[in-house]
Parts: C-alpha cells; sequence; structure tokens
C-alpha cells in the first residue's frame, strides 16, 4: 500500500500513507486548510521547495500547482488531514456576514502555517470521523467547513481578503509563467486558467509570445532541461523524468531520441 486518500465528508479528506510515495501534479482550484497528524509533506510549486511537517496547520491557496512527496514518520505512518474551503460555501458565508473585499490580499505566498491551538483543537475534533467511530451529515459538513473560516479569520484577520476574493484571476505574464510552471504535468486547460485566460486566449496569446503551440513548447522545454541536467549535473534519466513531467520513462527515452537523435546513454 503506497498511499491512498479516503473522503470522509463532502469536503474532507484524509490521506494515509506507509511508505514514500510521490504524488502527482495537482491543480489546486480551491482553498484548503490542512493538518499533517504524522510524517511530513514536501511540497513543489512555483516558488520553490515547502515542508509541512508533523502537527502543522497549512492553509493551501487556490490557482496554483502543487506536487507533493509524502514522507512517513519513522514511528508512525504518513496522515494529512485536509478540508476545503469551496468558493459557494465561502459566499454564502460573506453574505450572512455582510463582508466586503474591497482589495486583493497582499501577499503572494502560496502557503500559509498557522500556529494556532484552535485549529489543532478542531482537526483532532473530527479524528471520530476518520475512525468511523460517528458518522457525518451534509448539514454537520457545512457547520465543520464554517467552523474553520471562523477559526481561521480569528487566527489572521487579514485573510478575508484572500478567502473573500471572488474576482477571476487577472492576467499574468505568461513568459514568465510559463517558465516558472513548464515542469507541471497538468491539462492546458489548467495553465489557461492560471494565467487569467480562456483557452483559446491562451492558444492565441501563447503563439504570439512562443511563435509556437504549447504543446509542442512544453515538450521542448522539458527535453532541454532533461538534457542540461543529464549532460551538465549527470543525473540518470529515473530520477528527473517525473519531475520534468512526463508521464512514463519509455515516453521520456522516445521523446528524447526524437528530438536530439541520439539516446542519453550515447549523451
Amino acid at each position: 500500500m503506497a498511499g491512498n486518500s479516503e473522503i470522509i465528508f463532502d469536503k474532507l479528506v484524509y490521506s494515509c500513507a506507509f511508505e514514500k510515495y510521490r504524488g502527482y501534479e495537482e491543480f489546486i482550484p480551491e482553498h484548503f486548510l490542512g493538518f499533517q497528524l504524522s510524517g511530513e509533506t514536501h511540497a513543489f510549486h512555483d516558488q520553490g521547495n515547502t515542508v509541512i511537517t508533523e502537527n502543522s496547520i497549512v492553509l493551501v491557496r487556490k490557482n496554483q500547482l502543487v506536487r507533493t512527496i509524502k514522507y512517513p514518520s519513522k514511528e508512525e505512518k504518513y496522515q494529512f488531514l485536509s478540508i476545503t474551503l469551496d468558493k459557494e460555501t465561502l459566499r454564502r458565508y460573506a453574505l450572512e456576514n455582510k463582508i466586503v473585499v474591497e482589495r486583493r490580499y497582499d501577499s503572494k505566498r502560496k502557503l500559509f502555517f498557522e500556529s494556532n491551538d484552535l485549529l489543532k483543537s478542531y482537526f483532532i475534533s473530527l479524528s471520530p470521523y476518520i475512525n468511523k467511530k460517528k458518522e457525518s451529515t451534509p448539514r454537520l459538513a457545512d457547520l465543520k467547513i464554517r467552523e474553520a473560516i471562523e477559526l481561521l479569520l480569528q487566527s489572521n484577520p487579514d485573510f478575508k481578503y484572500l478567502l473573500f476574493d471572488f474576482s477571476e484571476p487577472y492576467k499574468i505574464n505568461l513568459e514568465e509563467f510559463m517558465n516558472q510552471n513548464y515542469m507541471f504535468n497538468v491539462s492546458v486547460e489548467s495553465f489557461a486558467k492560471l494565467t487569467g485566460r480562456s483557452l483559446s486566449g491562451f492558444k492565441r496569446d501563447f503563439s504570439k509570445i512562443f511563435a509556437t503551440t504549447p504543446k509542442q513548447w512544453l515538450r521542448d522545454k522539458r527535453l532541454e532541461e532533461a538534457y542540461y541536467m543529464i549532460k551538465q549535473k549527470k543525473q540518470r534519466p529515473a530520477e528527473i523524468y517525473l519531475d520534468l513531467g512526463f508521464e512514463n520513462l519509455s515516453h521520456f527515452y522516445f521523446a528524447f531520441k526524437q528530438k536530439f537523435g541520439l539516446t542519453t546513454s550515447e549523451l
């Protein structure tokens, strides 16, 4: 058993692993609040690497790409509990509490750590649902999400500018974004949304900047980086192909030979 995730109720997910487990690239469409019960999560994103240590509370910002590696502790398995703060619930909460946000959150950070005993107690209170000692209802699920929102705002009132910003992502620098995120193996649709564009607008702008299609550019960019890592850094293909966005090693070998006219061994 390498790793698995279980939906406890609608927006609550429990992840468990008994050995080191490399997760897939994920497009994070909604904010979520997480608690590292045991082990560590190493999260790779466009701002670098973040280590979520045992007993940590973390708020993960929506509309970003993340790749994770899960490490069990020496004494225990890997356990991570997360609850999604979905847009619909946040909208209702803002309406009922007359919350109006006139500006965007003034930080570009992607993950926020909160050292808060109330938040830790909140996640511990969810353990009976993980252990199946209690059954949840839709009403209870809604109340637990609202409780998480209350505790977050109590922890940091400025989070209202982050949680209740319902504006569409604005257009960002496409060239800069792609050069920072090309290694994530996600759909072109996800890249479009993250840069604040429709799919057709993304393809149009992409062609103007790079004079090629997103699919071709991504393939070439990843292969050029692979060439550098193998040639200059002496890394083995098996160590890098997943981190560069290739789904399997055989596909990587085929694409590499096709582009450069030689195998990685010959290089």
